[in-house]
């Protein structure tokens, strides 16, 4: 962003939290780790361990329900970002991004580490 304002473009930062997309999709992705986790070499698989693999996809289960469905809120961002007068150097989309991410942001890195 800072290195695109010497050419005179404002660069936005959208934020978004969580939103239910094909990207977050957990079957597709499930699918993709397997794909990947099974072209990795065995010595590989040995450090990590079956159990990694079943414990990453249980939490994309679980993080899955609290995903957005309103993508509205990142378009309208969007939307503001492109049309304002004066447009926010960063936007928020959901409320993950705003509770949770947000004041991260502003943690020591040692801290966010640790959360």
């Amino acid at each position: 962003r800072l290195e695109m304002r010497n050419f005179g473009v404002k660069v936005c930062v959208i934020e978004p939290g969580y939103f239910k997309t094909m990207i977050t999709n957990v079957e597709n992705l499930e699918k993709n780790f397997h794909s990947s986790w099974e072209k990795l070499p065995e010595e590989i698989k040995a450090s990590y361990g079956e159990n990694y693999l079943r414990q990453f996809v249980g939490i994309l289960k679980v993080l899955q329900r609290g995903y957005n469905s309103d993508l509205s809120l990142v378009t309208n961002c969007m939307e503001h970002a492109l049309t304002s007068l004066h447009p926010r150097t960063r936007y928020s989309a959901g409320w993950d991004a705003k509770l949770l991410y947000l004041p991260i942001s502003y943690l020591p890195s040692a801290l966010t580490d640790a959360l």
